[in-house]
């Protein structure tokens, strides 16, 4: 059966449940993402300091709306101005609702959205990409506190110097986590899918039918594992499709409430940007047995305080540009992690369907703001899907025909024509997939991946690539992996990381050796829950080129600090710059020179805390001042060369 509509009518909803957020802001153009509970019409305001102000009426092509459910509409804004903004100025900018004759601006609509002692929001279009802040990992449910807070006051304190505004906040992946949901987290987007009527659909190859029996199973809280393909006790799917073999193909230890349809997948998205939503739906703890009860409880203060600091961040992205890359967790847990996981996940139409699901919600809220031009055909398809939801359900068929688009589509990477060049990788769909052996891990890119990547940064001085696994990780880390993959038991330890496959980790390395490329390479990852800074350099070559990755995670996230502790202080032993064990890796050809953080106690290379990156780059494009600026509120760990 369809999903019901709301009882209460649109018109008691607000007007935005979540947005506008920033996406990509350029002199003379300007990309917004915001969720309406209609279909909005809209005036941009745009005020730069000193200027008259200017007018855009967002209509046709410049504000694309998508139906996401009976109130739930999506609108994409992408307007090309007639004359350019000016840069490295402050631009106050109001979003107007035009509704029966009248006009609502922001502070009427979002007043959370506005910074004390101003009237509206603001930005700033910067010249060079020389400031940018950055980081990955942010789990609602995590006990530490949320990064993306930190982003707001750090806008706040510029308000009046934009010189001193970050050019860019890079999400380098993991910006949701539908693969580890909080119980109290998808009760919030079960209530919020039936607040605001988002389409169902069908299920083929699961022990529920569609969407309305997936929410009502007895399984669907913290038993989800058990309606997922390949589980122990869910012999029927298994001997259906796999011949009774056991294949993983949802590996997450926390697979409990993992996202499956794509409601659930987009009232993630805005229960993790936007404090409105919250305000429109009530928690009910589901019946759950004493042990399941005694989570959910532990789980809901996380998610409580994580709410509290939603109009913080919601703010932080009105104001601040930002662009994003998935990674695993933002699709499921090692997506496309070897040959072998493909097989088997999209040779299961249910698996298949959740993995598309994850993807098309990334599409829609993370993708398209970053390069709109490269997703025009894309939102065609999902356009047709989403006019077929108007009885409350997808069409079954166009569904899976969408999912199949985007997982043939080779490249979600995208470059930004700043100064430095800002180039985003693609590291889970265009992947060098192991001929010999099905099961051993994938290459981040494969061969054309890597070429691509050669083209895209010759004849620059300098470029910023944002890898969202570190090109250079912790050593010690990269070797427990390959020994674990060698066991055949990759899927045990992520074992993910550039190194992990020799064609791969060869070709990446030849890159930075040749000499046509750039001089200077600041490499931004995350993906690890810890932070680090390395400065590379490449053997054998008296000139450049100089190589720095910087690492930040998790933004609400870090690593099992005890272990890590022993990590890093095996690391230093077993690794250290002169030491030979460093000449029977595949990082041979390189030296690599630890930065220690300021707060380092006894040499430690690593540091350990929820909090965002920020990088500033001279005009060399080469690293003047690395840190990380801690969510806690404890001082900023600056990273710098030890000090011979």
């Amino acid at each position: 059966m369809p999903t019901p509509a709301p009882s209460s009518a649109s018109s008691s909803l607000p007007l935005v449940i979540a947005g506008p957020l920033l996406r990509r802001l350029e002199s003379d153009r300007l990309v917004l993402w915001l969720v309406g509970s209609e279909p909005l019409a809209l005036r941009l305001a745009l005020q730069p300091e000193g200027e008259v102000e200017r007018s855009v009426t967002l209509a046709g092509e410049s504000c694309h709306q998508l139906r996401l459910g009976t109130s739930a509409w999506l609108h994409l804004i992408d307007v090309q101005l007639d004359g350019a903004l000016p840069v490295d100025h402050l631009i106050e900018y109001d979003l107007l609702i035009q509704q029966d004759g009248s006009e609502q601006r922001i502070a009427d609509w979002a007043p959370h959205l506005i910074h004390d002692g101003a009237h509206r929001p603001a930005f700033v279009v910067r010249s060079r990409y020389d400031d940018l802040l950055h980081g990955s990992c942010r789990k609602p449910h995590h006990p530490s506190p949320d990064g993306l807070v930190v982003v707001d006051s750090l806008i706040q304190d510029a308000r009046h110097t934009p010189e001193r505004w970050p050019a860019a906040l890079l999400m380098t992946g993991d910006q949701v986590y539908a693969d580890d949901v909080a119980g109290p987290m998808l009760v919030a987007i079960h209530a919020l899918i039936r607040r605001l009527g988002l389409y169902g659909e069908c299920l083929e190859g699961a022990t529920v039918a569609n969407s309305d029996e997936l929410m009502e199973h007895t399984a669907t809280y913290y038993q989800r594992e058990q309606l997922l393909p390949a589980f122990k006790s869910n012999e029927a799917l298994r001997e259906r499709f796999f011949g009774g073999v056991e294949k993983p193909v949802f590996t997450t230890s926390n697979a409990h409430n993992h996202l499956v349809t794509l409601s659930e997948v987009l009232a993630m998205y805005l229960l993790v940007w936007s404090p409105v939503p919250w305000t429109l739906i009530e928690l009910k703890a589901p019946p759950l047995d004493d042990g399941m009860a005694q989570r959910y409880a532990r789980e809901a203060a996380c998610i409580e305080a994580f709410r509290q600091g939603l109009p913080n961040v919601a703010r932080a992205l009105a104001h601040l540009q930002s662009l994003m890359i998935f990674d695993d967790h933002d699709i499921t847990d090692d997506w496309n992690l070897s040959a072998r996981w493909e097989e088997t996940a999209y040779g299961h139409p249910f698996s298949r369907r959740i993995v598309g699901n994850a993807l098309l919600g990334y599409l829609l809220c993370q993708a398209w703001g970053n390069a709109p031009d490269a997703c025009v055909t894309s939102l065609h398809t999902v356009e047709k899907l989403l006019g077929s939801g108007e009885s409350g359900q997808l069409d079954c068929a166009l569904h899976d025909g969408v999912v199949d688009e985007l997982l043939q589509r080779g490249d979600w990477g995208y470059v930004i024509p700043s100064e430095p060049a800002l180039v985003v990788l693609d590291t889970r769909t265009r992947r060098w997939r192991s001929e010999r052996n099905l099961s051993r891990p994938s290459g981040l890119m494969d061969w054309e991946a890597l070429t691509d990547l050669q083209q895209q940064i010759l004849g620059h001085r300098s470029v910023i690539i944002v890898s969202p696994a570190p090109m250079f990780g912790v050593k010690l880390i990269e070797t427990v992996q390959r020994v674990f993959s060698w066991a055949g038991l990759s899927l045990l330890v992520d074992a993910e990381n550039w190194m992990a496959h020799r064609g791969a980790a060869q070709v990446m390395l030849n890159i930075f050796r040749h000499t046509r490329t750039p001089g200077n390479y600041v490499v931004l990852s995350g993906d690890v829950h810890y932070s680090f800074a390395y400065e590379v350099h490449v053997r054998g070559r008296e000139e450049g080129p100089k190589i720095w990755q910087i690492t930040s995670s998790g933004v609400k996230n870090e690593f099992p600090r005890r272990l890590l502790d022993l990590f890093d202080r095996l690391n230093r032993w077993l690794y250290s710059p002169h030491s030979p064990l460093n000449w029977f890796t595949k990082r041979r050809r390189v030296r690599v020179q630890p930065w220690l953080p300021s707060r380092s106690r006894s040499g430690e290379r690593l540091w350990n805390g929820s909090g965002i990156g920020r990088v500033r780059l001279d005009v060399e494009g080469r690293p003047a001042r690395v840190e990380q600026i801690n969510a806690d509120g404890s001082p900023p760990v600056t990273f710098a060369p030890e000090r011979n």
